[in-house]
């Protein structure tokens, strides 16, 4: 038999790969994103693909991937994947929830500290050859509020970062989260922008955050403060924003991700912040540090490697998340199948007619969905595995030796 196939794309790091080929894989690299069209015709006979944020899944790629086992989100959002259907197609999606929280927090960081001390001005200005050696519009981050919209794994660790450096924060989220250190939950998010100095939004990819920052929400915010976006292009007016700029409403801002990014290094990047010298514009890398990406890398790229030998889907973000320690060397069956009663008395009795005692078994369930994964003595018996494909049940069954 032929090597399986993986496809990873815009330039996954190179443990990933490293790992994938170790564990078998024929791995094609590309280093851009690829449209619809050629996703379809690039996944042909892959089983694994790897992506990061440029590349779209949609239910038409899946639909026609007939191939493809799972995919690796090689960064923190998995918006850029039609999870429906890949969970009705049986595929796994496994992301990077944590890998990169640190590099993004620094930038932030970093960013919160250049705009309030108007470092991009005194930047410019230095190189247009004019020495001003002026405090004016310049300030200390310690004792100013930083009012922090989403609290997860980022917007949790830039707040204990941030009291670190001295900053009273703020946080609003729509979920129930604990406040680390000295940091105070809003309780409206008009409460949080009426009393920061600098507000940066780490909000996640779902569709009810679109549009979530726009000319009311800029108009709120205190007059000379500083905004940040470093989480999902769509959620913010960019045209709002430019006019708080231009105003003067809003001393300066930070931007990472755009509604529209270039799929390919050299593409032009358009957008209308370009040409403002209180802006920091940076091609969403908040994550793309060395460091992270070598973690994200390896991360992933285990993940899929488990599935793909093991049918582990520890940390899957939409199938049943199960695990099962390999202690023979017989058949391992992953079934994934309909969330329904009495499903697991059905596959063990399809395995008793044929004479297959179970060995180790494990069953979890997640919304529609079941996913059982079975080992059983080695077999020469295709009729077994006929017998559980046809049952009424069944979304995918895999066999792994």
């Amino acid at each position: 038999m032929s090597e399986p196939r993986a496809l990873l794309l815009e330039n996954v790091h190179d443990d990933a790969a490293f790992l994938l080929r170790d564990a078998g894989y024929d791995v094609d690299r590309r280093t851009a994103a690829l449209g619809e069209d050629e996703l379809v015709e690039a996944l042909q006979g892959v089983e694994v693909l790897g992506i990061r944020s440029n590349t779209t899944v949609t239910a038409r790629v899946l639909e026609q991937a007939a191939d493809l086992r799972a995919v690796g989100a090689f960064c923190i959002g998995t918006n850029q994947i039609d999870l429906a259907a890949a969970t009705a197609r049986g595929v796994a999606v496994f992301n990077a929830p944590f890998s990169n929280t640190r590099s993004v927090v620094e930038l932030a960081l970093s960013e919160v500290i250049a705009l309030t001390r108007r470092l991009t001005d005194k930047n410019a200005a230095m190189h247009a050859g004019v020495w001003d050696k002026s405090a004016v519009g310049s300030h200390e981050v310690r004792g100013r509020r930083l009012g922090i919209v989403g609290y997860g794994n980022i917007g949790s660790q830039l707040s204990v970062l941030a009291e670190g450096l001295g900053m009273a924060v703020v946080f609003y989220d729509t979920a129930d989260k604990l406040a680390l250190g000295n940091a105070r939950r809003a309780g409206t998010l008009e409460e949080l922008l009426a009393q920061s100095d600098v507000v940066s939004l780490h909000v996640d990819g779902r569709a009810g955050n679109s549009s979530l920052f726009g000319e009311e929400q800029f108009a709120r915010m205190r007059p000379g403060a500083v905004f940040l976006n470093l989480s999902r292009g769509f959620v913010v007016d960019h045209d709002a924003l430019r006019r708080h700029l231009e105003s003067g409403h809003l001393a300066g801002a930070a931007v990472d991700v755009f509604p529209q990014e270039p799929k390919r290094p050299g593409e032009e990047f358009v957008s209308v912040l370009r040409g403002l010298p209180n802006v920091i514009l940076t091609p969403h890398v908040g994550g793309s540090t060395e460091e992270a990406q070598m973690d994200i890398g390896n991360f992933v790229a285990g993940k899929l490697r488990d599935f793909a030998h093991d049918g582990s889907t520890s940390l899957s973000v939409n199938l049943p998340p199960v695990s099962l320690p390999r202690t023979g060397t017989g058949h391992r069956l992953l079934l994934l199948h309909a969330n329904v009663p009495g499903v697991l008395a059905r596959v063990n009795g399809v395995l008793a007619d044929h004479g297959l005692n179970v060995e180790g078994q494990v069953l979890g369930t997640r919304g529609a969905l079941g996913y059982v994964i079975t080992d059983v003595a080695p077999f020469e018996q295709p009729a077994v595995v006929d017998a559980l494909a046809a049952l009424p049940e069944t979304v995918r069954l895999d066999v792994r030796a």
